[in-house]
């Protein structure tokens, strides 16, 4: 989790340049980045069926 928020810290001190230097295309792709971080997807477990399995289909 540290290097998480050692990566984090890093886009707004480079957000924080690219803004001062009038990078806009840096500013917008940072600005995406960072926005990314606070989404997170569930992709859920699993879900395993007796049905499913290959091995029982009397081959």
């Amino acid at each position: 989790m540290t290097r998480l928020e050692e990566i984090h810290d890093n886009l707004l001190d480079r957000l924080k340049e690219a803004k001062i230097q009038g990078w806009l295309g840096e500013v917008a792709t940072i600005e995406t980045s960072v926005a990314a971080k606070h989404t997170t997807t569930n992709l859920g477990m699993p879900d395993f069926h007796p049905s499913a399995d290959r091995r029982a289909s009397g081959s």
